[in-house]
């Protein structure tokens, strides 16, 4: 059975810098030559793209209600094998959600290390990190790093407040250099001019205040990567992936992969054409923030328009599927002309429109996904199916236009290899 150092970065909810903390322990590994895979809890975009360019290697999401434990399971003991330190962001706080970053770790005997936002306390810091440490039993907790630490006295309070014998990992300064954030979360890391430079910058802040020895092994039970046919062989997939179009699970990319495809990415927002090919992937993503460059690509839309003309497959998420209506109307009430390859159009909102682990049953087969989005649509299409919620309440609408399908859920490819595929080819 494979065994790494391993750490679950949980916090008591979100905004206390969970994702700065991983991305700054990862980078520092990795800047001592040290392979450092990063998992991110939680059906996240965003945060993954940061760990991979911090740790240099790819991202993946671990989140047992879409993905499922035998996903992770062999995702992790994929990991195990390959790495010499593996890390894990929570999502939200410990304990929030069903299942949990605290289901994960206990799941998979991960220990974890509570970053908790001191900035505002002194001893309550002790009584937060105790609940976290007691709340749920067997929970393997290793102990607490304080975040936004004014000064050395500060810290010398935050430690001296914490239950005898509970481990503690050191005090982080408040930093200006926590990553910039959007309406759906950080920055993408591409976005990021000097994500480099900053990385660096809370790396040093970590060791020069932080215990960064690594962790004890975890053993992690050996699971086989599942086996998957060629379902795919010969076919070529266009993928659009830019600013606009870049909420991609390296999972599904590695799903394609497996089942056989040829992938050629480009770039809308870039002016690029489609490339030759069988399918199409419009990922989600800002189409709205990029609405000028996106329609000014005649081309493209021509092009798309033809290939669905000629029935071949074209799969829309979310961002992707808004910019197939007439019209998107961005959050300051301007109007933007887009794909018309769907009538309607969608609206930007001010406040979360959707949110949460979804599953489909297609024609093709039943995927499993999630949904995130600020914006609604209205159209006259009629709805193929309907998502189901994890509790089994109505969920987001499916549609389809000859092989066209498009919806707000990102689809999670390896919950159903050969459904995708029949998607596809």
């Amino acid at each position: 059975m494979p065994a790494c150092p391993a750490l679950l970065i949980a916090a008591p909810a979100s905004g206390q810098g969970k994702t700065t903390v991983t991305a700054a322990l990862a980078r520092l590994h990795a800047r001592q030559g040290r392979r450092v895979t990063v998992f991110k809890c939680g059906p996240d975009f965003l945060d993954p793209q940061i760990h991979a360019f911090a740790s240099g290697r790819p991202c993946q999401n671990l989140d047992l209600g879409m993905c499922g434990e035998a996903d992770a399971r062999w995702r992790l003991a994929r990991a195990a094998a390959d790495s010499d330190l593996i890390l894990i962001e929570g999502v939200m706080g410990l304990f929030d959600g069903e299942p949990s970053a605290a289901d994960i770790a206990i799941r998979f005997n991960v220990p974890v290390m509570a970053l908790i936002d001191a900035g505002a306390m002194a001893q309550t810091f002790g009584a937060v990190a105790h609940g976290l440490a007691t709340y749920r039993p067997g929970l393997p907790f290793a102990g607490v790093l304080a975040n936004r630490v004014a000064s050395p006295r500060h810290a010398e309070f935050l430690r001296g407040s914490l239950p005898a014998g509970m481990g503690w990992f050191g005090a982080l300064p408040k930093s200006s250099d926590s990553l910039p954030e959007r309406h759906l979360g950080l920055l993408q890391a591409a976005e990021i001019a000097d994500l480099g430079e900053r990385l660096d910058r809370l790396a040093d802040a970590l060791a020069g205040s932080a215990s960064v020895d690594l962790p004890p092994p975890v053993t992690f039970v050996d699971a086989a990567e599942p086996a998957m046919a060629p379902l795919l062989a010969g076919q070529t997939i266009a993928i659009a992936r830019d600013a606009a179009y870049g909420f991609i699970y390296p999972a599904n990319v590695e799903t394609l992969q497996q089942l056989g495809a040829e992938l050629r990415f480009f770039s809308p927002v870039a002016g690029d054409a489609l490339p030759d090919c069988d399918a199409v992937w419009l990922p989600g993503g800002y189409p709205e923030l990029h609405a000028q460059a996106i329609g000014a690509n005649a081309l493209l839309w021509q092009q798309l328009h033809t290939h669905v003309a000629a029935d071949k497959p074209l799969l829309a998420e979310c961002g992707g599927m808004m910019s197939l209506f007439e019209e998107v109307v961005d959050k300051a009430g301007v109007a933007h002309r887009f794909g018309g390859l769907l009538p309607g159009r969608s609206v930007m909102q001010q406040r979360l429109a959707a949110l949460g682990t979804q599953f489909v049953d297609l024609p093709e087969g039943r995927l499993a996904g999630h949904t995130f989005h600020y914006s609604k649509s209205d159209t006259s299409l009629s709805p193929l199916t309907r998502a189901t919620t994890a509790d089994g309440r109505e969920g987001e609408a499916v549609y389809r236009h000859q092989r066209l399908t498009a919806s707000y859920v990102h689809f999670y490819f390896p919950s159903n290899p050969a459904a995708v595929a029949a998607l596809f080819r």
